[in-house]
Formats: C-alpha cells, structure tokens, sequence
C-alpha cells in the first residue's frame, strides 16, 4: 500500500482552474477504495450561469472503450470466436484481417474512421448518422500495417466490436454496460447517449482557450462502441471504487481486462482491451483519454497503490496532464527537473510511411510532432532524447525513432526546408482508389488550398503549404472527432519528365493512402 500526501493533492486540487482554464470541470481521487477528494468547479452554462456539479453528467467520450471490451469478456469466453465475423464488416478488404483481439488492443492496422471522415469531404459539424458509419468503413481495402505487427489508434476497431457484440448477443449495448458494469459498480445515473448532438444535463462544451475565449462546441456525430457514454464524476468514481473492491478476484472484468497485451511477435504492447498502460512515479498506471469537441476526460488507475484519478473539463484544456498531476501529488511526488538539451536537434524528416517529423526545442524539452499530438522528449545522453515510450538518436544526419506504444523503430531521413513552391504545379484532381475520394487542390497568385470530396459531401477548403521538396502539409485544425487530424503529409510524386502523376497523403492516424492525378487544372 502506498501512503497518499493531502496537503500536496489538495494544493494540486485548488490549482486546476488555475493552471487548465476553462469553463468548468470535475475531478476526484479514490484511494484505498474510498473517495477521499471530489471536486467541481465553474460552470456547466456559461449563457445561463449553470454551476457545474459532481451530479453533472458529461461525455467520457473515449473512456467507453473499456466498458465495451468488459462487455466483450463478459458476454463471450473466447472473443476469437467473433474472429469470421468480422470480414463481413470489411468486404473489399484485400489483406489479412486483424482478429478480433487486436481490435480491442488497436493492432489492426485499420486507418481511423473519424480521421477518413476529412478525406470524405465531411465537414467539422454536419451530422454523422449511425447508418453512415459502416458503409465507410467497408470501403476500407487495405491497412497501414500488418494486423498485430504495430499499435495505432483506431476508433473503427471498437465501433465494429460495438455491431459485433450487438449481432450476436441480440441486445443493446446500453443493457449490457448496465449490466455487467453500471449495476454492479453502482453507476446510478451513467447513460449511453451516442447522439453528440444532444446536451445531457444542461452541460455545453467549449471550444477556444483562455487567449480567444470560449464559445460553445457544436457536435453532429453519432458514436457508439468507440464512445458514447455520459456519466457523472460520481459515476465515475463509483466505478474506480468497484475496481478496487475487485482488484484481487482474476476473473473480474477490470482485471481481465488490464492483463499484459502483446504484439505477434511477442513484445510486450501498451495498449489492450481499451486500456492504456504507463509509468507515473515509477508506478504502473492504466487508464484511459476522451475527446470530443468541447470537451476532455481521462482516468487512471495504480493497482498497486490502490489509487485512481478522474478528471474531465468541459473545455479542450489538457486532461491527461492533470490528470497525472493529480496522481505525482496524491504520491506526493514532486517532478524532477529535466537536464538542459545539449546539441542540435531542431529540424524537420520524412518518414518511410511519408510522415512528416518535426523536433522544435523549448528551453528543457524538445517537442517532437508525428502524432496527433507532440511527445515531450528530454535529454538522456549525448545523443539521444527520451520520453513516455518514444526515443530519437541521432545516426549522422538521420534520426532514428523507436516508438515502443507503436511498436515501431523507422530511420528518418532528413527533409531540405522551401520556403516558396510553385502550386500551380501541384493543382488538379486527384483520385484515390482506397478510398474512392478525391482531392481537388486549387492555386492562384501564390496560395495554395485542397478540397476533400467523397461520400459524405464537400468539405470545407483546406490550406495547404510546402515543407520540402514536393512536401506539403495540409491542415486541417477542426474535423467531426476531437482533436483533428492535425497537418496531413502530402508527398507528390512526378514521371520522368517531372510532371507530377500523384500523391501519398496521410497522418498518423490514416497513413500512406495513394491518389492518382486524373485532372490537372
């Protein structure tokens, strides 16, 4: 058992509208099985100046991952045997199909349904109806990587488990988190709620920050599977205090669970079941994020310290950081500082996937942007630089990144920056036969913008500028899901005459997919 500092957790406690500026939020602490902080602050309405409250039901977004694969365990002994089922979610599919289990662990290789929503020329608040989910997911033909071979977050993996364990079970999938987890975890007032149109309990979610101000987020989307839970943060911490209480019974759903993932060939993985895994205060955490426009979540628990930490905002502050915040303090654990960055490390790679890779330095950390998010990396020897599961060595003027989440280890080769590119070279339609979009990119007097065009209608322009040799970055800062997709790589490809004949697109989340030029302008 691990000892908890009050004096430190509350101090940590009292900061968190200070230092995550917001309309409002909700955190709480369980330790040893019982609540020992809940907090709510601000307001659930800003237009109407509705408090929020520890009652408040907010969307936990992402975090309903688990609840699915508990369910997954409950109602099937041996998931694998949904494993032939899932070719009839994937017809065109012309590779190996992941199982069943490597979509619970995110190793399918599938590319994210939310991040192709962009390249389907949907726009970031027109609704997404239950019916439009499958329909683009079977377009899908190839993956970005072997099943099993690698990790990437995929919320396609879990809105197919959703239609998996509904067909076969002929039940919902509200009566069964009800009751195999809400019931028994005294989660009295948790509902599914896919609809993210529609407000639960009066509570608005806000896009913008502390230097634009707030306005309300408005989200069309319907999920289920892959999220779709709204509960309370005393729902919530009624479930850390059930996972507690069934912290020693192996058989339990939060144990089963939370066993050690691991890729094909055998590496120990970070991810499974819904539940990610990592190392806080030299303790091994799992938990989980969630995101939807307007709001942010994330829960952690430590079984051996018999700890757990739940934070959610109703604004797109950091919740993961505050969350880890919460949980260094509950320990008393203060971070320690991280020695200055020695050496050049600024600079921008390609990767062999057609990724673009930024390090930019800040003081003591070095920011390095592939992902949907930057990963913060710190000096660890002359040559290298550390963080949660990602490193960079320097190997001359390549850098090598080992990305032990993802399960990859790939040499980036370095990428010559342009500060001008001629775009009318680049301008035309493009067609992709993974997907059966297209792309439609328009230049004029310098400027350079893309339109996305496929089955959900034609998306809002896009800006697109160059980075590299035939290398441009599309960005696309607001989309369906939260948070976006971010820059897609654009790498262009000529004949032997130069004149360009197609593009590799992609970002993290849906890699490498290849347009053909059928119309330059």
């Amino acid at each position: 058992m691990t000892d908890m500092d009050p004096t430190t957790l509350n101090r940590a406690l009292d900061g968190l509208p200070v230092r995550f500026p917001g309309p409002g939020g909700v955190a709480g602490v369980v330790k040893d099985g019982r609540i020992v902080a809940a907090r709510a602050w601000g307001y659930a309405d800003l237009d109407n100046a509705i408090q929020m409250g520890v009652t408040a039901r907010l969307p936990i977004c992402s975090i309903s991952k688990q609840f699915t694969c508990q369910v997954l365990l409950a109602e099937f002994d041996d998931p694998g045997r949904l494993d032939d089922r899932i070719g009839q979610y994937l017809p065109d599919f012309a590779e190996p199909l992941p199982t069943t289990r490597q979509l619970c662990d995110n190793q399918s290789g599938l590319r994210d349904y939310w991040a192709l929503t962009v390249l389907h020329g949907a726009k970031a608040e027109q609704p997404f109806r239950r019916a439009d989910a499958l329909p683009l997911i079977a377009r899908m033909r190839t993956g970005h990587f072997a099943p099993g071979s690698e990790y990437s977050y995929c919320n396609a993996n879990f809105r197919i488990l959703s239609e998996l364990i509904e067909t076969e079970t002929d039940t919902p999938l509200e009566t069964l988190y009800r009751r195999h987890i809400w019931d028994p975890a005294e989660m009295a007032t948790a509902v599914l709620s896919p609809d993210t149109g529609q407000t639960v309990d009066q509570v608005i979610g806000y896009e913008g920050n502390a230097a634009v101000g707030h306005f309300p987020a408005r989200n069309g989307i319907y999920w289920i599977g892959d999220a779709g839970i709204v509960a309370s943060l005393n729902d919530m911490l009624a479930y850390e205090i059930w996972i507690d209480r069934t912290r020693d019974d192996a058989q339990s759903l939060y144990r089963r669970a939370a066993t050690q993932p691991f890729f094909a060939d055998g590496t120990p993985a970070l991810y499974g079941y819904g539940l990610a895994r990592e190392t806080i205060a030299g303790l091994d955490f799992t938990g989980h994020g969630g995101a939807l426009r307007g709001f942010r979540a994330h829960r952690l628990n430590s079984r051996e310290a018999r700890l757990s930490v739940v934070v959610i905002f109703n604004h797109e502050a950091d919740a993961h950081g505050a969350a880890i915040a919460l949980a260094e303090a509950a320990l008393g654990r203060d971070e320690a500082p991280a020695p200055a960055i020695t050496g050049r490390w600024t600079g921008q790679w390609l990767a062999p996937n057609g990724l673009l890779a930024r390090v930019q330095q800040h003081r003591q950390t070095a920011y390095l942007r592939y992902a949907t998010g930057p990963d913060a990396l710190h000096q660890s020897d002359a040559d290298r630089l550390s963080g949660p599961a990602v490193t960079l060595d320097h190997d001359d003027d390549h850098l090598i990144m080992t990305r032990a989440k993802d399960n990859s280890r790939m040499v980036l080769a370095p990428l010559a920056t342009v500060d001008t590119a001629d775009p009318a070279r680049i301008a035309g339609r493009y067609a992709s036969d993974e997907t059966g979009a297209e792309i439609e990119i328009m230049a004029g007097d310098g400027g350079c913008y893309c339109r996305f065009h496929g089955m959900l209608g034609s998306g809002a322009v896009e800006r697109m500028a160059p980075v590299g040799p035939d290398v441009w970055t599309v960005a696309t800062r607001r989309s369906m899901d939260a948070p976006a997709p971010g820059d897609w790589t654009a790498v262009f490809q000529s004949d032997a005459d130069g004149r360009v004949t197609g593009l590799r697109l992609g970002c993290w989340l849906a890699r490498d997919i290849s347009y053909r030029r059928v119309q330059p302008t």
